[in-house]
C-alpha cells in the first residue's frame, strides 16, 4: 500500500490556518450574540465585561470588545515581546466586527440556562477552531500573561483571577443565578475547547507486564496487527528487570487485545487507560 505523503505546502498550511482563525472567531462572536448576550450570561473574559457594559449602560458590545481588545493587544506586544505576531491581531479585531454584524440577529432562546450551555458550546467550539490556527482572539488572556509576568502568579491562576472578578461583577450586577449560568458556561467551554483539539477517545493504551513477552509481542504484531514498544522497567519488590509491553489499539480491537493476553498469560498485569489523541502510522496522520 503506497504510503501518504507527509509533505504539506506551507502557503497552504498558512491560509489554512487564517480560515481557521477567521471561522472561529465568526462562531464565538455568533454564539456570544444568540445565547449569551441576549441572557446576560456574562462567562468571563471581554465578552462578558460588554456584556455587563451593554446591560448597565447601553455600550454596544463590539465598541467595547474592540477598545479592550486592540490597547491589550498592544500592551502585549510591548510588555511581552512580539510572540503574538498578526494572526492574533486578526483574531482580536475580527471578532468584534462579527458581534458587530450579528447584533441584530433574534436570541437563539430566552432560557439563560439554555444559553448558558449552548453558548458555553459555542463559544468553545470557537476558541477550538482558532486556537487550532495557533493563536487566539486576546483579550482578557493577553491581560492574565501580562499579570503572570509582573506578579509571578501561575498563568492558570490569573486566568481564574479576571474570570472570577468578571463573574463576581455580574453576581452584583445582575443577581447570583446569572453569575451561576456564566460558571456553567465557563465550565462547558473549556470541556468543548478540549474536544475541539482531541476529540473524543476512541483509542485505547495499554501497558502489559508479562512472563511471556515475546509470545504476547506476537501475538498483537500478527493477529491484531498493531506496533509493539517494549520498555525497560525494574519491579519494585524484586528489583530485577521486567520488561513492559506498550501498544495502542482502536477501541473496537481491545477485547481481542485483552482476550489474547489472557489467554497467553493469566497471570499478566494490565493497565488500561485512553488515549485522547493518537498521531501515526495506523492512526490520525500528524
Amino acid at each position: 500500500m503506497r504510503k501518504r505523503s507527509n509533505i504539506t505546502n506551507p502557503l497552504v498550511e498558512k491560509v489554512l490556518e487564517y480560515v481557521y482563525i477567521l471561522v472561529g472567531s465568526a462562531v464565538v462572536a455568533v454564539a456570544f450574540n444568540l445565547f449569551l448576550l441576549p441572557n446576560r450570561v456574562a462567562s468571563g473574559g471581554v465578552s462578558g465585561i460588554s456584556t455587563i457594559l451593554h446591560a448597565t449602560l447601553g455600550w454596544q458590545p463590539a465598541y467595547v470588545q474592540w477598545s479592550l481588545n486592540i490597547p491589550l493587544f498592544i500592551a502585549g506586544v510591548l510588555l511581552l515581546g512580539k510572540q503574538f505576531g498578526i494572526k492574533t491581531l486578526v483574531g482580536t479585531a475580527f471578532l468584534p466586527f462579527v458581534v458587530y454584524l450579528t447584533r441584530d440577529v433574534a436570541p437563539a432562546t430566552n432560557d439563560a440556562l439554555l444559553g448558558a450551555l449552548f453558548g458555553g458550546i459555542g463559544v468553545g467550539i470557537g476558541l477550538g477552531i482558532v486556537f487550532r490556527g495557533r493563536a487566539s482572539t486576546g483579550g482578557t488572556d493577553l491581560a492574565a500573561q501580562i499579570i503572570h509576568k509582573y506578579t509571578g502568579l501561575s498563568l492558570g491562576t490569573c486566568v481564574i483571577l479576571i474570570d472570577g472578578l468578571i463573574v463576581l461583577t455580574a453576581a452584583f450586577v445582575f443577581d447570583l443565578e446569572r453569575a451561576l449560568y456564566a460558571l456553567i458556561a465557563l465550565f462547558v467551554t473549556s470541556k468543548t475547547i478540549d474536544f475541539v483539539q482531541v476529540g473524543f477517545s476512541n483509542s485505547k493504551m495499554a501497558m502489559i507486564v508479562t512472563n511471556k513477552e515475546e509470545e504476547v509481542r506476537e501475538a498483537i504484531l500478527h493477529k491484531i496487527d498493531r506496533g509493539v514498544t517494549k520498555l525497560h522497567a525494574y519491579g519494585g519488590y524484586t528489583e530485577k528487570e521486567r520488561p513492559v509491553l506498550m501498544c495502542v489499539v482502536a477501541q473496537s480491537e481491545f477485547t481481542k487485545l485483552k482476550q489474547l493476553v489472557k489467554t497467553i498469560d493469566p497471570s499478566a498485569f494490565v493497565v488500561v487507560m485512553d488515549a485522547a489523541e493518537v498521531l501515526g502510522e495506523g492512526f490520525k496522520r500528524v
